[in-house]
């Protein structure tokens, strides 16, 4: 029997793009520290590459960059089972053919006790998303030139 207030963190996920299938692997130890320090847990990490044809290939997780040394090594196998098939042709819709992209399903464990006090008291998530960082920018550009000058 499932426990519904077992403590879990929302689960993101996010489709990154590497225009000519170039990564430069400079994220990699950034994600490593971001599960290192308990802050996510990755479910599902696989890439993908998106043909000239438009077909889409995945990729092993081996030496991505290109400089012999294994890149993502410690997520090796990491599948939870949450990606599927349609999954990895979405995410090939979203990308220019030539292009290749990581896909990471994860875990935000710092807002796991937060959102299981939430279930616990009734709470449902009834509306999530992401504010895209051009209008981010925009805002926070129009609030400074709104505002008086300080003498």
């Amino acid at each position: 029997m499932r426990d519904e207030f077992i403590e879990m963190g929302p689960i993101d996920y996010v489709v990154v793009e590497f225009p000519g299938s170039r990564m430069t692997g400079e994220g990699f130890p950034l994600l490593v520290d971001l599960v290192d320090r308990g802050l996510i847990r990755i479910l599902d990490l696989m890439f993908v590459r998106k043909e000239d044809d438009g077909s889409v290939t995945g990729l092993e997780i081996a030496d991505l960059t290109g400089d012999g040394a294994l890149d993502l090594a410690v997520f090796e196998g990491v599948s939870s089972g949450l990606l599927d098939e349609d999954d990895i042709e979405e995410a090939g819709h979203a990308l220019e053919p030539g292009n290749s992209a990581g896909i990471l399903v994860y875990e935000n464990l710092w807002a796991a006790p937060f959102a299981t006090a939430l279930r616990r008291g009734g709470a449902q998530l009834v509306a999530s998303g992401r504010i895209p960082m051009p209008d981010v920018l925009a805002a926070l550009d129009a609030t400074d030139s709104a505002r008086p000058a300080r003498a």
